[in-house]
């Protein structure tokens, strides 16, 4: 889910993935230790806006896409 900045609070156990247009990126734990051996891709493509993306009026949408890290790539952050 997308807040805006005002709206979340982070938790103690959340993990900062990384930043979008200067915008930090976390997800909680649990998820993280699911996900840590995997690249997550946020992009924005065409389309209509679902109940879990924000809605800009502008027919745009986020789309989060995965890959496994593989051949060698390691995870950036830390504890994967």
């Amino acid at each position: 889910m997308c807040y805006p900045a005002d709206d979340y609070i982070v938790g103690d156990r959340d993990v900062k993935l990384g930043e979008i247009g200067g915008v930090p990126v976390y997800i909680s734990e649990s998820q993280f230790n699911v996900w840590r051996h995997t690249q997550l891709i946020i992009d924005v493509v065409p389309g209509r806006s679902g109940m879990f993306s924000l809605d800009n009026g502008r027919e745009k949408r986020s789309l989060t896409r995965s890959r496994l890290f593989g051949g060698g790539e390691a995870c950036p952050l830390p504890g994967c």
